[in-house]
């Protein structure tokens, strides 16, 4: 292969990569990624999310609709009552 080909085959790949980053970047950038836009908001009455160690903000309310009362166990009701996060399914 002779020097020409080598400069032009080097230039088209350093290009794609250039090229392929700047699409990843507008594609997979950090304000892509956003969960919620502004707009208006609701109320969740789902239970925390699986806990990561982390402690929760915030201060506990209890669900108290009767469609989840209904498939609650005795020992989490008992820890509702009690005015803590439940821990137990």
């Amino acid at each position: 292969m002779n020097l020409t080909r080598k400069a032009v085959l080097a230039t088209a790949m350093a290009g794609s990569m250039l090229g392929g980053g700047a699409i990843g970047v507008a594609v997979f950038g950090a304000n892509s990624g956003s969960a919620q836009t502004t707009g208006s908001s609701s109320s969740s009455t789902a239970a925390p999310a699986a806990d990561n160690g982390a402690a929760p903000s915030g201060t506990f309310k209890p669900n108290e609709d009767a469609a989840h009362e209904k498939g609650e166990s005795a020992q989490r009701e008992a820890q509702e009552n009690a005015g803590q996060r439940p821990t137990v399914p």
